[in-house]
């Protein structure tokens, strides 16, 4: 679980509903009108803008941002070590034998003990890769769309609130609700930009990069295999993904024979 998603959502949850309260009651913040304009209209752009099977993974993509797998590209580098040391004492062909629980890994890994060229295991485990990103690439697209309508559907019940208002100034009576209409749509609509599209998001797209870069340590490892380099070579090139601060500095790391 991702615990700054959690603590960050109850933070900013929390410090409205704390803000809210603190100035009066919670039910003045509730509005009907407001509420069908700014959700039920957002669901139906959204509905509008993708198709059905999109929408359906709707849930799941979200709770990426809050339940997922964490990538250690350290951890990804030591088990290529391993292999390229099997591979080296052995022969390419034990790497297909060898207990891997990455699937990409072991797809890659099968791949070189099949003695295929480089080019051809570069080339079907980029597909992979592109596959990837394009399904993280439309879950971010459909929240990055949530977070521009919410604020635009806002804006719309805000212009229906002032209309209603304008045309019955000789009313006092509909001047309030009227304007609880206007200011609570856009209200609405910027919490569900920035407090939950938005975040989301921005998770959806972190995640898609570290994942990016742990396959890409797995394409690389392996095409230092497939080529018989050492395997100290090929946790030096590894090292290269990995922050100054974070690379092997001992013998095993990197450096020459």
């Amino acid at each position: 679980m991702d615990i700054a998603s959690v603590i960050g959502l109850v933070l900013a949850v929390g410090g409205i509903l704390g803000s809210i309260m603190s100035g009066g009651a919670i039910s003045i913040f509730i509005d009907v009108p407001s509420i069908l304009v700014v959700f039920l209209g957002l669901v139906g752009v959204t509905l509008y803008r993708w198709p059905m099977e999109v929408i359906k993974g709707l849930v799941s993509i979200a709770m990426k941002s809050f339940f997922f797998t964490a990538v250690d590209p350290k951890e990804k580098i030591n088990k290529i070590k391993e292999l390229a040391e099997l591979a080296r004492r052995e022969s390419v062909f034990a790497l297909e034998k060898a207990e891997i629980d990455d699937p990409f890994m072991k797809k890659a890994m099968t791949l070189a003990a099949d003695n295929r060229p480089p080019e051809v295991i570069a080339s079907i485990l980029q597909m992979d890769i592109d596959s990837m990103e394009s399904r993280h690439k439309t879950g971010s697209d459909v929240f990055g769309g949530v977070a521009a309508d919410g604020p635009a559907m806002g804006m719309i019940g805000t212009l229906i609130g002032l209309v209603q208002m304008l045309q019955n100034l000789s009313d006092p009576s509909a001047i309030g609700p009227a304007m609880a209409v206007a200011l609570l749509t856009t209200f609405y609509g910027a919490i569900i930009a920035n407090v939950f599209a938005n975040p989301v998001k921005n998770k959806i797209e972190y995640r898609s990069q570290m994942e990016l870069m742990s396959m890409s340590i797995v394409i690389a490892g392996t095409l230092g295999i497939v080529a018989g380099e050492n395997p100290r070579m090929i946790i030096e090139k590894l090292n290269s993904f990995l922050p100054p601060s974070e690379r092997s500095s001992d013998d095993d790391g990197g450096g020459e024979e």
